[in-house]
């Protein structure tokens, strides 16, 4: 089958993991901003106890993997219908709330929870299965959801709160998630659900056992590991970092916007890279990116062009990532248990993140400097984006249920 007549024939499942994966979890990243503001207003919280909601990313390092192994066994229309129908539901919980904080932060960690079914350790398993030709590029697209759902709809969603209140607001984002969500689960085509016979032949202690003994697992784990310690130099403190550096506010919400247009741009550019070169290799040269920028940034270089540079290639990385980590784990396991390995590699990049949040804190204390931590993490990109160049000598690795096949059809 030809590259877009692949596109062309499972436009479902393409359209089922993007709009899912939309409307999932993951676009709560795009609509906490909006609300905040009117919720501290007219609650009187702090800014410090809204900062508490990042807490509530760390419980995904526990749920990820276990929701991976589920839709191996049970399929994406089933795991992930769960969060489709309490997603709605939390929503309006937030449209009845009071001024109890803890209320508010119960209702947020319960998203987390029961809402993990519609990540993309899940969604992305429909691209996974589906595309061979195009897998980059589906997995490109599928990604982009939460982005595309957050530009197009957090200006309206802003607009909206503006004029009928944010508690209208939160019934309005139920309403939009439960209609979208049912129409994701509607496009997941049928026949996707794994064979009886099939989940009984996997085995969770054999196949994690095999993937602990895989090289390809902890070459993909500990590359992506590295790499994100400098996650938190991609989120909020990106603007801080620029002011830092010397770039005036003006100039600094112009980079921001620069980085957002490089996310995108690296999102497809990697993923139609990957479907046409060699996959360790595309992936080395987007994820070592950041490093020539945070080494820029650090340096005295104070020329207009060397943030104008770094923060390119930051963002081109950024975006390149959403596509790497699926791609790499279906190329290297196939899709038996694809979404157990990936939801144990995304778990890995929540637990660096937060330690290069611990590292970001302690290294500005003493300096009250980005320099140090720019430096630091340079490295470890440097060096995790290397690991990835030792795929392309990693052994075949074999699934062992398909190892039992053979011996339970006797």
């Amino acid at each position: 089958m030809s590259y877009f007549a692949e596109l062309r024939t499972h436009w479902r499942p393409l359209a089922a993991s993007t709009i899912g994966h939309g409307v999932g979890i993951g676009v709560m990243a795009y609509v906490v901003g909006t609300f905040a503001p009117h919720l501290l207003a007219e609650f009187g919280w702090t800014r410090s106890q809204f900062a508490l909601l990042g807490t509530a990313t760390l419980l995904t390092l526990v749920f990820l993997p276990v929701v991976g192994r589920a839709a191996d066994l049970f399929g994406v229309r089933r795991t992930a219908l769960l969060g489709v129908i309490y997603m709605p539901m939390s929503f309006y919980a937030l449209s009845t709330i009071g001024g109890d904080f803890r209320v508010f932060i119960a209702i947020v960690i319960s998203q987390v929870v029961l809402g993990i079914g519609t990540s993309t350790t899940v969604y992305s398993r429909l691209v996974a299965e589906r595309f061979v030709q195009a897998r980059g590029l589906g997995l490109a697209i599928m990604a982009s959801g939460p982005a595309i759902v957050g530009a197009i709809g957090s200006p309206l969603l802003s607009d909206y709160i503006d004029e009928h209140g944010w508690r209208a607001g939160y019934r309005l984002m139920a309403a939009f998630t439960a209609c979208l969500g049912v129409l994701a689960l509607a496009l997941v085509p049928s026949g996707q659900q794994p064979a009886p016979a099939a989940r009984r032949a996997r085995s969770a202690p054999r196949d994690y056992a095999a993937i602990a003994r895989s090289r390809a697992f902890w070459l993909i784990a500990g590359g992506m590991f590295l790499c994100n310690i400098a996650a938190p130099l991609h989120g909020p403190q990106l603007k801080l970092m620029l002011l830092d550096a010397g770039a005036p506010a003006l100039d600094a919400a112009r980079l921001v916007s620069l980085y957002a247009i490089g996310v995108i741009v690296g999102r497809f550019a990697c993923g139609l890279a990957l479907d046409r070169f060699a996959a360790h290799r595309i992936a080395a040269l987007s994820m070592g990116l950041p490093a020539i920028g945070m080494f820029l940034i650090a340096s005295p270089l104070d020329a207009w062009w060397t943030l104008w540079v770094a923060v390119s290639l930051m963002g081109l990385s950024q975006g390149a990532e959403g596509d790497i980590a699926g791609y790499l784990v279906v190329r290297h396991f196939g899709v038996g248990i694809f979404s157990s390995v990936l939801g144990l590699i995304i778990a890995a990049l929540g637990v660096a993140s937060s330690l290069g949040a611990l590292l970001l804190s302690l290294s500005l204390s003493p300096t009250d400097s980005y320099a140090p931590f720019l430096a630091a993490s340079a490295v470890a990109v440097l060096i995790g984006s290397l690991l990835f160049l030792g795929l392309g000598r990693s052994g075949e690795f074999v699934d062992p249920a398909a190892e039992t096949a053979p011996a339970s059809a006797a």
